[in-house]
């Protein structure tokens, strides 16, 4: 069993991952990827994330270690993607990852400084 196995749980029916752990396999804080579904929650229906109920993260948390909210540990419930949540996700941070990457350095023009004046007559057609 893989680190990836351990990130998915059975809620409600539905094999999913917690928000921190689709936030870690993408390399972002949590609050990172919140703020990104936040932006584009169109495209995030019910069947692909929704947010746990007090219950079901009490559950959660007790069967999984994760810090107390005294201690600087996470302060909301969190939210829980279905497969096709998680991949709505990598669309959306590959579309952020392309507009912060730097872009494309230009291309440098000839170095062949431009003649003025009258053309060659060798260069007429």
């Amino acid at each position: 069993m893989d680190a990836l196995d351990h990130s998915i749980h059975l809620i409600r029916g539905h094999r999913v991952m917690l928000d921190a752990d689709l936030a870690a396999l993408y390399g972002v804080q949590t609050k990172v990827l919140v703020q990104a579904v936040n932006r584009n929650l169109a495209r995030f229906p019910t069947d692909f994330m929704f947010q746990l109920t007090a219950e079901e993260w009490a559950n959660l948390r007790s069967q999984i270690v994760t810090s107390s909210s005294g201690h600087g540990g996470r302060r909301t419930i969190a939210y829980a993607f279905t497969e096709q949540g998680v991949a709505v996700y990598g669309s959306v941070i590959a579309e952020i990852q392309s507009l912060t990457r730097d872009p494309p350095p230009r291309y440098r023009q000839s170095s062949i400084p431009k003649r003025k004046g009258r053309r060659d007559s060798s260069c007429r057609r």
